[in-house]
């Protein structure tokens, strides 16, 4: 199986824009006791995560670091609400993306490239073709125009790393407290082939979740379809 990471295609010439957050979200950590790092990542989305049975609703509502105590504490709220495999990491966000959208859209959209988007009737073609483990989550976006798109958003699932050969020899491990990594992307990335599902046709890496992989099947699918705006880098594996 050939794997490949999905981007947007600048070159199509569409003019949509999405400005939006999702509804809840994990603080950041301030001054973790062991790297002593602050930090937030919001590239781990749950759009699926409902997080109205938590009381304290309002600890989910503002971007913000805490003490690693305090994060960690809304962590195990959050738990039990999560799908399976789903991993927290400071920053991450739940329920739908909330906000504001106007142009014209391609089948894909990516707000962020982390965040890909898709026109519902495009995510019930892929759905048709029996694809394993896609999710499309309804979004809360207002449009401008009329004739608006209705757009999901895929739930990507953390699985997957980075071969440890494109990594730098002297890198140190996460931190053992925070989990923080505290590497760039590599500019050459390789996939650790062990790693990688089986079971799921487009996901997100565990140790770079900015970036979203798909397989073959998925590319072929889309290219079949004629399913537009984004396109397809391949990424060798290890």
């Amino acid at each position: 199986m050939r794997y490949f990471k999905l981007e947007e295609d600048r070159s199509a010439g569409y003019t949509g824009n999405v400005d939006g957050m999702h509804k809840w979200r994990l603080p950041g950590i301030l001054g973790c006791p062991t790297c002593k790092a602050t930090w937030s990542d919001n590239s781990k989305a749950y759009p699926s995560v409902d997080l109205t049975p938590i009381a304290s609703l309002a600890d989910f509502e503002e971007a913000r670091p805490e003490p690693i105590e305090e994060y960690e504490r809304l962590c195990e709220l959050v738990r039990p609400l999560l799908p399976p495999g789903a991993v927290l990491t400071p920053g991450a966000t739940f329920g739908p993306l909330v906000g504001k959208a106007h142009g014209r859209f391609g089948q894909f959209v990516t707000p962020v490239p982390w965040w890909p988007l898709v026109q519902r009737e495009a995510f019930e073609k892929l759905q048709a073709e029996g694809l394993p483990g896609l999710q499309g989550c309804p979004t809360q976006l207002r449009f401008r125009q009329r004739a608006s798109p209705v757009l999901l958003e895929l739930e990507l699932l953390s699985v997957g790393r980075a071969h440890s050969d494109c990594l730098p020899s002297n890198g140190k491990p996460p931190c053992p407290r925070c989990g923080r990594l505290g590497l760039s992307l590599p500019k050459h990335l390789v996939l650790d082939a062990a790693s990688l599902p089986n079971h799921r046709d487009a996901f997100r890496l565990e140790d770079f979740s900015t970036v979203v992989v798909c397989t073959e099947r998925f590319v072929d699918t889309c290219l079949r379809l004629g399913l537009d705006g984004v396109t397809f880098h391949p990424l060798p594996t290890k």
